[in-house]
């Protein structure tokens, strides 16, 4: 029996949900990577707080793709593997050749701003389907992701 016959989530209500993730699966798959990127290779004079501050981040990031995967599989769905599939459908970019503290942090802005802006879809659909569990992971996923940009945005304050 489907986990859904005991949730009593109906199928083809969250199948836009489970759509949703995975395109917020690809993103943040991408965002991580990015991420690794930054803490590999950050240069100047804010190298030992960026360095520090992207493992962090990216540590955050890899445990959010965990839960969406596992959320993705409780609604019945299957979450994609293959990087080649997260390019395909992955609204945040690749980046290569950014070493400085502002174009790093200017582009971990920007895709938190685009993650935000999803989870709020995500959110919205979710409960319009009273799929609350999906709401609360994407209520404490904006808690933390608004606060994140709060505070990197004062770090780059000039």
């Amino acid at each position: 029996m489907k986990t859904l016959s005991y949730t009593k989530l109906n199928e083809k209500e969250v199948n836009n949900v489970i759509a949703s993730l995975q395109q917020l699966l690809a993103d943040f798959q991408v965002y991580y990577t990015n991420l690794r990127w930054f803490h590999w290779n950050i240069k100047g004079h804010a190298f030992f707080i960026l360095h520090s501050k992207f493992e962090e981040i990216y540590n955050d990031a890899a445990e959010k793709i965990d839960e969406i995967a596992e959320r993705i599989l409780m609604l019945g769905g299957t979450p994609y593997n293959k990087f080649s599939d997260y390019l395909k459908i992955a609204k945040v970019k690749e980046v290569d050749g950014v070493y400085t503290a502002d174009a790093s942090l200017h582009v971990v802005l920007e895709t938190l701003s685009h993650l935000i802006a999803e989870e709020r879809k995500i959110l919205s659909l979710a409960s319009n389907v009273k799929d609350e569990v999906t709401v609360a992971l994407m209520s404490d996923y904006l808690k933390e992701q608004e606060k994140m940009v709060w505070m990197l945005t004062a770090y780059t304050y000039k």
